[in-house]
């Protein structure tokens, strides 16, 4: 089995992707914004943005009208650091198993985990309340029929999922799940929407004043694999007349690539959904 040191070469902070980071690569994006009904504006979209690699995945459902529309939400990758988000629930629910809450200690993990995306206190989280078995089972309690630990390491970073089982995970969070104490599922939520400024590209694109995000991102290079780097973004969108939850995921040569094309799909995602999604 290979190590985490041995598997990849990631970015977790602010100051990681400065330092890597040159400017976005140009991506293939529309020429045009589309018209007509909002899942045709989807699909044309998507079938333009899918010109740049054949490793992408977008699933959203728009919370007003609950219908779902997915491009490749079937795309299946690691998880980067967007598997904080179950990290964090696998702590909060198996504290809770015990009659017991967090250590302040491991509060503060979490807390650092979700919103500056810190590798440390996720690694102790995932030591110390099972790691991947206990993982794997929290997705399928969870209904995440996709999500699930890797052979081929202990590391969390490795954890497979779909833009599907993301979008089903923020669904979850927003509006319950047995699975899911609420006071757990409000904390976490509030975590994810004090994402550090600087990791709010992709499904956060349009956060500000009057739109709330409860979101994670994920970006790391396999090096081991296939020297590409994966690079994930989930969460919730709420305001200025939108409400859906949504999760794109693909595997670019550079982080910078993987950036531009999940930021782009963000952006058009929140100018698309300003009209309803329907069945």
């Amino acid at each position: 089995m290979l190590s985490r040191r041995t598997l990849l070469l990631g970015a977790a902070s602010t100051a990681a992707l400065v330092g890597c980071s040159r400017g976005p690569a140009p991506i293939v994006s529309p020429t045009a914004n589309p018209t007509g009904a909002v899942r045709a504006q989807l699909q044309s979209v998507m079938d333009v943005y899918g010109q740049n690699t054949d490793r992408l995945g977008l699933s959203v459902k728009d919370l007003r009208t609950g219908a779902e529309f997915a491009w490749k939400g079937d795309y299946d990758s690691q998880s980067a650091s967007m598997a904080k988000v179950m990290i964090v629930l696998m702590a909060l629910t198996t504290a809770r198993r015990e009659g017991r809450e967090l250590s302040f200690e491991d509060y503060g993990r979490a807390s650092r985990a979700i919103i500056d995306s810190e590798n440390d206190p996720s690694d102790e989280l995932w030591a110390t309340y099972g790691g991947r078995d206990a993982y794997t089972k929290l997705a399928g309690e969870l209904g995440l029929p996709n999500t699930h630990g890797d052979d081929r390491s202990e590391f969390w970073s490795w954890t497979n999922t779909t833009p599907d089982d993301q979008r089903k995970l923020a669904d979850l969070l927003v509006n319950g799940s047995p699975a899911i104490h609420v006071e757990d599922q409000m904390y976490l939520l509030d975590l994810m929407s004090k994402t550090n400024p600087g990791h709010t590209w992709g499904i956060g694109h349009d956060k500000g004043k009057n739109v709330h995000v409860s979101m994670k991102n994920g970006w790391v290079q396999f090096k081991s694999l296939d020297n590409l780097w994966a690079v994930n973004s989930m969460g919730h969108v709420r305001g200025e007349g939108r409400d859906y939850v949504a999760a794109i995921m693909t595997r670019m040569p550079s982080f910078d690539e993987g950036r531009a094309l999940v930021d782009a799909i963000g952006a058009d995602l929140f100018r698309i959904l300003e009209g309803e999604l329907q069945a």
